[in-house]
C-alpha cells in the first residue's frame, strides 16, 4: 500500500508563518466585543434556560463573589465576545473553558500524580485562540483578585504565552507516541504545586466516604443530607440511574468495565457543584466493591451544547453532549479517568466520571509574587500539549513564531478582557441589587 503524501516539518511551519499575513500576531491583542451587546440579565438568563431554575440564584451568588468568580459562571458571554472574532483558521481540540483553576492534579489509572487539564464540559473542535485567550484573562483576573498588581499580572500572561510558544515548538518536532506519552508531574514543579499536590494526595475515596456519608438505617452507608448543595433524590431519579447504568458502562474502557462490575451503587444524591456547572443535574452515586473499606464515588452530570457551538459551521445536530464531553477529555489529557464514560436518562445526555479520586486545583489567594508567573507558564505549557496532540503542532508552531509579538499582544488582549469583566460584574451586582436577579450568598 503506498503511504499517503506528507508534507515535511518545515513545509508546515512555513504555511503557519504565512498565516501572519492574513491575521498578525500583533491583532491578536485587540479585544472588540459586538458593538451591540444585549442586556446583560437577558443574556445570562439566556445562557442558563436549560439549568434548573431554582438552583440558579445559587450560581449567582457563587458569581457575585469577585470578577474572577464571574468570569468561572460567564463562559457564555466570553464566547460571544469572541467568537465572532477573526481567527488563523487553525483547529485543535478546545478545553473550552481554559482558566487557572481548571487545571489540577488527579491520580493516572495506575496511582501516580499527574497535572493537566480537567473540565471540559464545553470542549470541542475551534480555534486554539479561544482557549488561549481565555487562559490569559484569567491569570489578570486571578492576580487581581490576589492583590497583585497589573503590571505583574502582564508579565504573568507574557510568560504564560512564551511557555504556549516554546511548548509547542518542541512538540512539533515530538515522535507523535512521545507526544502521546508526554505527561506533567506534580513534583517536577517544585513550590508551585505544593499545595495543590498535598491537597491532591488527601482526596481519597475513604475520605469522602466520612465527608458526606452517615450510617443508614438499615445498616450500610448513605449520603448525608445537606440540602440544596447535597440530597436526596426520588426512587424515580435512582431507578432511572440504575436503568441507565449498562448503557454507561458499555462507554468505559474495555479494559475497566470488569472492574466496574465489581462495585454495586447503593445510593444516589443530588450534588450542586461548581460554579458554571451550578444548575445543571449532577447526581453522585455511592458504590462499594469488597466491602465498606472499598467505596468508588461515581458523578452523572448533564451536559448541554457547548457555548462555543454558535460561532462554529453548524453540525449534524445528532450529537450525545456526554459522549463530546468525554472525547475532549481523552483527546486533550495524557491520563484519563478509567471510569470515564457517559450515557442518557430521563431526556438529558450525562458525564460520568469518578467524583473524587486524587483531585485539587490551585487556590487563587496564594498567586502572589512569582507564584503567578510560575503557575501561568506552567499552565501555558500544559495547554500547549493539549493542543499540540490534537492539532497540527508544526503549523501552529510556524504561526506563534520565536518572537514575544505574541506574548506582548495577548498581555494587552487580557487586561483589556478583565477590565470588561470588571464593568460586567459591577452591572450584574447591579441587577442583583436591583432584584433582576436572585442571589443566594454563602452556599
Amino acid at each position: 500500500m503506498d503511504a499517503l503524501p506528507r508534507s515535511s516539518l518545515a513545509e508546515r511551519r512555513s504555511a503557519g508563518k504565512a498565516l501572519r499575513d492574513r491575521l498578525p500576531r500583533t491583532d491578536q491583542g485587540a479585544f472588540a466585543p459586538p458593538g451591540d451587546r444585549p442586556d446583560l440579565v437577558a443574556r445570562l438568563k439566556a445562557h442558563n434556560a436549560l439549568r434548573i431554575q431554582d438552583l440558579l440564584p445559587i450560581k449567582w451568588g457563587r458569581m457575585a463573589a469577585s470578577p474572577f468568580s464571574f468570569f468561572r459562571g460567564s463562559a457564555g458571554l466570553f464566547a460571544a465576545d469572541l467568537g465572532p472574532g477573526p481567527v488563523t483558521g487553525i483547529e485543535v481540540q478546545l478545553c473550552g473553558d481554559a482558566h487557572l483553576l481548571n487545571l489540577g492534579a488527579y491520580a493516572a489509572p495506575d496511582g501516580h500524580l499527574v497535572f493537566d487539564l480537567n473540565d471540559f464540559d464545553e470542549s470541542l473542535a475551534g480555534p486554539w485562540e479561544w482557549d488561549l485567550k481565555r487562559l490569559c484573562a484569567s491569570v489578570v483576573l486571578a492576580g487581581r483578585e490576589a492583590g497583585q498588581s497589573d503590571r505583574s499580572a502582564q508579565d504573568a500572561v507574557a510568560a504564560l504565552v512564551w511557555a504556549y510558544r516554546e511548548g509547542m515548538a518542541r512538540f512539533a518536532e515530538m515522535k507523535p507516541l512521545e507526544l502521546v506519552r508526554f505527561d506533567v508531574l506534580p513534583g517536577d514543579h517544585g513550590p508551585v504545586l505544593k499545595d495543590v499536590l498535598a491537597k491532591a494526595t488527601r482526596d481519597t475515596p475513604a475520605r469522602l466516604l466520612d465527608k458526606v456519608t452517615e450510617e443508614a438505617a438499615g445498616g450500610g452507608r448513605r449520603f448525608q443530607a445537606h440540602p440544596p448543595l447535597l440530597a436526596p433524590v426520588p426512587e424515580a431519579t435512582s431507578q432511572a440511574v440504575m436503568s441507565a447504568w449498562p448503557a454507561y458502562r458499555e462507554t468505559v474502557v474495555p479494559g475497566r468495565q470488569r472492574v466496574l462490575e465489581a462495585y454495586e451503587p447503593v445510593d444516589i444524591a443530588f450534588r450542586v457543584v461548581g460554579t458554571g456547572s451550578v444548575g445543571t443535574t449532577c447526581l453522585v452515586a455511592l458504590c462499594f466493591g469488597r466491602g465498606p473499606d472499598d467505596p468508588l464515588f461515581l458523578q452523572f452530570k448533564s451536559e448541554e451544547p457547548s457555548v462555543w457551538t454558535p460561532y462554529l459551521p453548524p453540525g449534524d445536530g445528532t450529537v450525545h453532549q456526554g459522549r463530546r464531553v468525554a472525547l475532549g477529555q481523552h483527546r486533550m489529557q495524557t491520563w484519563v479517568d478509567p471510569f470515564l464514560g457517559w450515557t442518557r436518562f430521563e431526556d438529558r445526555d450525562f458525564l460520568v466520571r469518578q467524583w473524587s479520586d486524587h483531585k485539587a486545583s490551585i487556590s487563587v489567594e496564594v498567586l502572589k509574587g512569582p507564584l503567578l508567573k510560575d503557575y501561568a507558564g506552567l499552565c501555558g505549557g500544559i495547554l500547549a500539549k493539549a493542543h499540540a496532540r490534537t492539532g497540527d503542532a508544526a503549523m501552529l508552531a510556524g504561526y506563534l513564531g520565536d518572537g514575544d509579538k505574541l506574548d506582548q499582544a495577548l498581555a494587552g488582549f487580557a487586561q483589556a478582557c478583565a477590565d470588561q469583566v470588571e464593568r460586567d460584574h459591577q452591572r450584574f451586582l447591579s441587577a442583583v441589587r436591583e432584584g433582576a436577579l436572585s442571589a443566594l450568598t454563602g452556599l
